[in-house]
């Protein structure tokens, strides 16, 4: 373990790392985060996943004290007696985003390019549909320029011709860190973010509003998403057996499989030993 104890707080991603691959989060698995959380250690699910799916979040880590949303673009306090409180919330220009958009496709070539446009409750992907896509979401065809015609929380982007992990680190050669983060989820898509935001830039704002140091804070992960938060946290970063092999170098330790409730299983032997 990366030290003694417990930690003082824990931050789960959830597709791939806490949800397993039928998209079913175990009775075992809540009942070990509720237990967690009794032993007054807050939790924090941290996912890529936008706003527009915070009920489906919320039902998939029930015993989440905060939730660090597209990819650290809106963090939310579910803490508050009054109600969910809105502690980030970053959205990132149509007009630059359209900027970088045709910058990468004269290194790439044509993209296939969606956008998270809303933040209402299951609003629809706008853009180009993609049979690859692995989500049954809501979606509506529209032009880029119909799409980038405002703000937007984050968009999706691929190539026919770069697998996932090449198309992102060409992006990231074209596309500077102050005009938007980059990433990607394990999706078939690169996930463009506004600058600034990832999953270490909102668990830090969960962070100070506790007053907990990043050394007491133990992650988990499977995606390079989840890389800034493993680099941020110091009591322990741990990747589930399906992670992707940058995760895993990036880990102290390894767990069970998501579909093996790898997450609850770790948590479990910390609570019992």
């Amino acid at each position: 373990m990366g030290r003694p104890g417990l930690p003082k707080l824990i931050a789960t991603d959830l597709d791939g790392t806490l949800v397993r691959s039928d998209n079913t989060v175990s009775a075992y698995t809540h009942e070990v985060l509720d237990r967690m959380r009794a032993a007054g250690i807050p939790m924090v699910g941290a996912t890529g996943r936008g706003p527009r799916l915070t009920e489906l979040t919320r039902n998939d880590i029930r015993a989440a004290d905060f939730l660090v949303m597209a990819n650290g673009g809106r963090v939310v306090d579910q803490s508050d007696p009054d109600g969910p409180l809105v502690l980030r919330n970053e959205w990132l220009s149509g007009a630059v985003l359209a900027e970088l958009l045709t910058e990468l496709e004269a290194t790439v070539g044509p993209l296939t390019v969606m956008v998270e446009s809303s933040d209402e409750h299951n609003a629809p992907l706008w853009g180009d549909y993609h049979a690859n896509w692995p989500y049954p979401d809501l979606f509506e065809s529209r032009s880029r320029a119909e799409c980038l015609s405002g703000k937007v929380i984050k968009a999706f982007a691929r190539t026919a011709d770069h697998h996932t992990d090449e198309l992102l680190e060409v992006a990231q050669r074209v596309i500077p860190p102050h005009a938007a983060s980059l990433t990607q989820a394990g999706l078939g898509f690169i996930e463009i973010c506004p600058p600034g935001v990832d999953k270490a830039t909102g668990l830090r704002v969960v962070a100070e509003r506790l007053g907990v140091d990043p050394a007491e804070v133990l992650v988990f992960g499977d995606q390079p998403n989840d890389l800034p938060m493993f680099s941020w946290a110091g009591w322990a970063r741990v990747a589930v057996a399906n992670a992707h092999p940058a995760v895993h170098a990036a880990a102290d330790e390894a767990t069970l499989r998501n579909d093996d409730d790898g997450v609850a299983v770790y948590l479990d032997r910390l609570l019992t030993r």
